[in-house]
């Protein structure tokens, strides 16, 4: 019998990882879609529009994709533990794709896991105009307006943002110390992103709640 490599054990041992995320118990709304990322070599966990996540250190990445949709962080860096959201709307229903309820989510798990409120710090991400279609134009901004007023009620400073303009974001949070990074796409791609939302949009209008605009998917 051979011997495994080095990066044979690892690649097990990822993959071992990905099993057990995948196949244990989750809350609704929790985001369950994992894969490993090689370019930071850590498992990680994708949000979709109207999910969100908790957790605590580094091994586990946190990463969305954002248009006119929002991702808001929440940070303890004193127990290592953070979250994020990727909501719609500002408000329209108890699902995960509204601000509102998104909001209430991420913060009642975070205290759940020990966070204190008022050592909270929160990082947002989003709300592009992205979408030629004029029923969603100002959806950006709104939903950059509606979670700086919540933060402001909540009393959660707001430690860093990267909101509005014209571009779509992947965002990617470090839970474990809180770092969080931003990759903007190229205005060029547009097009591309205007389609996607629009079949998202139209995925939702066939769903009970309301419909909304922001959904995209690059990566």
């Amino acid at each position: 019998m051979g011997v495994m490599t080095e990066s044979a054990v690892v690649a097990s041992a990822s993959l071992d990882r990905l099993a057990k995320l995948r196949h244990r118990v989750h809350r609704e709304f929790e985001a369950q879609t994992y894969f490993h990322d090689p370019s930071f070599g850590v498992e990680t966990v994708k949000l979709m529009p109207g999910e969100y996540y908790v957790h605590a250190g580094d091994d586990l990445l946190l990463t969305t994709v954002l248009g006119s949709c929002v991702a808001a962080c929440l940070v303890d860096r004193s127990i290592g533990l953070s979250g994020m959201n990727h909501f719609m709307l500002p408000d329209g229903g108890n699902a995960g794709r509204y601000g509102v309820f998104a909001m209430e989510l991420l913060i009642n798990e975070m205290m759940k896991r020990g966070a204190r409120r008022e050592r909270l710090q929160a990082k947002i991400f989003g709300g592009g105009q992205v979408m030629r279609n004029y029923t969603c134009m100002n959806v950006g901004e709104r939903n950059v307006e509606f979670v700086e007023q919540f933060l402001a009620t909540e009393r959660i400073a707001i430690v860093s943002r990267d909101v509005l303009d014209v571009y779509p974001r992947k965002v990617c949070l470090f839970p474990g110390s809180g770092r969080a990074l931003v990759k903007k796409l190229a205005v060029t791609q547009s097009d591309v992103i205007a389609s996607a939302e629009t079949d998202y949009r139209g995925k939702l209008s066939r769903q009970p709640a309301a419909a909304a605009c922001g959904g995209i998917e690059l990566f």
